[in-house]
């Protein structure tokens, strides 16, 4: 048995490093959504697909799935590059097997050999939490039957089901960066041509059943019992692709690295890079 002294110690250690973790991350030291004007859904997007599962009130948005149709938005113009973000409100209770998603891809004008950065809240059991999917497919990377994902998954520290958060994506000629309330959780630097999209592409959001892969590999499917799922959207925002940086160029700052680190050590539950099963040739900038 421990001395006392020291099992005090211990707990003390295992509380602090827990109360850390539920305070949140470490302040960023930079708000970028704080700096772009907020736009309503007509103002920059519109029905792409299930327009009778779609609702505007108040420049904001609801999309939902049930037996019938899931749903679906995009930008009324392409982007080269920027700053692009919402705040978004995801179901409660059972949601396995739903996908809600907030995304950039230019799939529609390059079906063979699209590009695509993703940002897609993956359903889940009442008793799991959410797991926020990042992801970049790059020259029909996710096209046909062989898939080269580059997935990073995150646990929140917060619930996403309980009011509106900000998500956002920073997409520029040098680097892809994913922020949750303005705390960026990944960086996806471009170190080849070949790993990068470079082509323009369309702001996406959907709702949409994915049954076959969305909770725990297809272990839970969508329950239609409880539909319908519903995803919330408001506060859009477009800004320029160095909007992420506090020095008005690309890459983080010192205190953003810092918060990010933050997150990936707390939250991050999957790492394609790490993963000893997939095929490392396939995704040389690991």
């Amino acid at each position: 048995m421990a001395p006392p002294f020291l099992s005090f110690i211990l707990l003390f250690l295992i509380n602090a490093a827990a109360l850390t973790s539920a305070q949140g991350p470490p302040s960023p030291g930079y708000y970028p959504s704080s700096k772009i004007r907020s736009m309503g859904f007509d103002q920059g997007y519109r029905n792409l697909w299930g327009p009778q599962h779609q609702n505007e009130d108040q420049g904001g948005l609801s999309i939902w799935l049930d037996r019938s149709s899931g749903s679906g938005f995009k930008s009324v113009r392409p982007y080269g590059s920027g700053y692009f973000g919402a705040a978004i409100k995801v179901q409660s209770g059972y949601t396995a097997g739903v996908i809600t998603s907030f995304y950039l891809s230019n799939n529609e004008q390059h079906q063979t050999d699209h590009d695509e950065i993703d940002i897609e809240f993956l359903g889940t059991t009442p008793d799991k939490p959410y797991v926020l999917q990042t992801n970049v497919w790059t020259k029909g990377s996710g096209d046909g039957n062989r898939l080269i994902g580059r997935e990073h998954r995150f646990n929140l520290w917060f619930d996403p089901t309980h009011d509106y958060h900000n998500y956002a994506m920073v997409y520029n000629p040098t680097e892809i960066i994913f922020l949750v309330d303005d705390v960026p959780i990944r960086r996806y630097p471009r170190k080849s041509d070949a790993t990068f999209p470079l082509r323009p592409m369309w702001v996406y959001g959907s709702i949409w059943d994915a049954s076959s892969w969305a909770t725990e590999n297809g272990k839970y499917k969508a329950d239609y019992n409880y539909q319908p799922f519903i995803g919330r959207y408001k506060d859009f925002k477009v800004g320029p692709g160095s909007a992420a940086s506090p020095s008005s160029t690309t890459g983080l700052s010192r205190q953003q690295y810092t918060a990010m680190d933050w997150v990936q050590r707390n939250y991050k539950v999957y790492d394609y890079c790490t993963d000893s099963k997939r095929d490392h040739s396939q995704t040389p900038e690991c």
